[in-house]
């Protein structure tokens, strides 16, 4: 490798590693603030399944550390929560230099929205698929089986459907960033339409639990951030398309000035 290719990747790196360092502070300092009220956050998360148990039933814990060690992991996520705005607004400044010019000022609403996007999908899993797939476990309780659910398992499962609800609500982000750099279009995405919707579903019987209701609870709103994606896309493509009819309004490519990372 030459001077020339080694030292503009080195610099690269050197970047991503001051961004991944502003980004572990944020979460480190949501994580203090958040594990000073770790017993309070983790009763809010445990309310969906207090709120269908039977009068009486509690949460257990088999092993005499489990339980700090699941304020810690509530404490972190959370944490990692908090500090969504800051981690999706260094991951813009990381990505930046390779837009036009006239893109940079995306960089707020590309925080703002991916941050909305990420919460408002765990909150949708949290408030709305939560009650129907706990109610439909604990209903699974009969004279002779009784569900114990233990502190740790209930954690984990939680927080894997809440990160694969926040993530899966990233779709028109994942869109007009795909639009803009020309792998879809807006004909590509009505044209797949239905493949789509066969998809929704099936990752709706994954992500939820295996019954009818909560998988559709899934599916309809992956559908409706399909269509809102379809018109994200055609934004996209018409914007692109003004770039590249007049570049002077877009100040041409960020390799067309010193890119400083180099």
């Amino acid at each position: 490798m030459d001077d020339d290719v080694k030292q503009p990747f080195m610099g690269h790196l050197e970047e991503l590693r001051q961004r991944l360092i502003v980004c572990a502070i944020a979460v480190g300092v949501g994580f203090v603030g958040a594990y000073l009220f770790a017993e309070q956050l983790f009763q809010v998360l445990i309310q969906p399944l207090k709120a269908v148990m039977p009068e009486g039933d509690k949460l257990i814990f088999t092993n005499l550390p489990e339980m700090f060690f699941t304020y810690l992991k509530v404490a972190f996520v959370t944490g990692l929560l908090a500090a969504a705005p800051v981690i999706f607004y260094e991951l813009w400044l990381f990505i930046a230099p390779g837009l036009y010019h006239n893109e940079r000022r995306y960089v707020i609403p590309f925080a703002a929205s991916s941050t909305v996007l990420f919460v408002g999908g765990a909150l949708f899993g949290y408030l709305v698929v939560f009650p129907f797939g706990f109610q439909f476990f604990v209903g699974l309780s009969n004279e002779y089986v009784k569900a114990l659910p233990s502190v740790r398992e209930y954690f984990s499962f939680s927080i894997k459907l809440l990160l694969a609800f926040g993530l899966v609500f990233e779709l028109p982000v994942v869109i007009f960033f795909l639009s803009r750099l020309g792998a879809v279009t807006p004909e590509t995405l009505r044209k797949k339409r239905k493949y789509a919707i066969l998809m929704t579903f099936i990752v709706g019987a994954i992500l939820t639990p295996p019954d009818v209701i909560t998988q559709c609870m899934m599916a309809v709103p992956l559908i409706a951030l399909y269509e809102i994606s379809i018109i994200i896309s055609k934004f996209a493509q018409r914007k692109e398309k003004a770039a590249a009819d007049d570049p002077e309004a877009t100040g041409g490519k960020s390799e067309d000035k010193p890119d400083k990372r180099a």
